[in-house]
C-alpha cells in the first residue's frame, strides 16, 4: 500500500511539474492584445514644445499622438459624422467631456491642457481650433464615400500618421488636384470631372 501512495504521489508531482512547463490558456480578450502591436508611446512635451513642432499651434495642444497613437482611439470615435457626412467635422465638446469629465491627465502639463478644455465647457465657450486641412470651394470630397472605398486606413491615406504627430500638420497637399488624381489611377477609379466637381 505504502508503494502504491509514494507511486501515487510521484506521478502527480510528475503531471503537476509537466502542467507548469506547458503554455497557459489565455482569454480571447488577452489573445487580442497579444496580436496588435503595442501601443504608440506619446513623448513627453510641453505646450511650450508646441512651437517648434510642425503645424499651426492650437488653442488647446491636443495631442492625437496621445489620443490616436498611445490610447489607440479611433479616428471615428471623435470624427463621428465621417461615415455618414460628406464632412468629418471638428468634434463637439461634448464628445471631449465624455472623458475628461473623469480624466484630468497624467501630468502637470496635460493637466493644464485639459482644463482650458473644461473651463471652455464650463463657460459654454468653444474652443477655436486652427482649420489645417480645406479643400477648394468648387470641389467635393465626401469623405464617407472615401472611407467605404479605402477602409481602416482611409484617414492616413491623405492625412499622414496622424497617430504619431503631437500636433497635427498637412502631410499631404489635399488642394492639389494631381494628389487626388494619383490616387484615382493608382486604384483604377473614376475620373470624370463630375466625380469632384459638381
Amino acid at each position: 500500500m505504502r508503494k502504491l501512495l509514494v507511486a501515487g504521489v510521484g506521478v502527480v508531482v510528475a503531471v503537476g511539474a509537466i502542467a507548469l512547463t506547458l503554455p497557459r490558456p489565455t482569454t480571447a480578450q488577452q489573445q487580442a492584445k497579444a496580436a496588435e502591436p503595442d501601443s504608440v508611446v506619446a513623448p513627453r512635451l510641453t505646450v511650450a514644445d508646441s512651437a517648434g513642432l510642425k503645424g499651426p499651434k492650437q488653442p488647446i495642444f491636443f495631442r492625437h499622438d496621445i489620443h490616436a497613437g498611445q490610447y489607440k482611439i479611433q479616428c471615428q470615435y471623435c470624427h463621428y459624422s465621417v461615415a455618414n457626412a460628406s464632412e468629418p467635422g471638428i468634434p463637439t465638446m461634448q464628445t471631449c467631456m465624455g472623458c475628461h469629465v473623469i480624466v484630468a491627465g497624467t501630468d502637470s502639463s496635460h493637466r493644464v491642457e485639459i482644463k482650458k478644455l473644461r473651463d471652455a465647457w464650463k463657460d459654454r465657450r468653444p474652443v477655436e481650433w486652427v482649420r489645417i486641412h480645406t479643400l477648394a470651394k468648387h470641389a467635393h470630397f465626401p469623405h464617407n464615400r472615401h472611407l467605404k472605398a479605402l477602409g481602416p486606413n482611409a484617414c492616413s491615406t491623405c492625412h499622414g500618421d496622424v497617430a504619431r504627430m503631437p500636433q497635427v500638420f498637412k502631410v499631404n497637399n489635399v488642394n492639389n488636384m494631381g494628389f487626388c488624381i494619383s490616387c484615382h489611377v493608382e486604384r483604377k477609379v473614376n475620373r470624370d470631372c463630375t466625380a469632384c466637381h459638381y
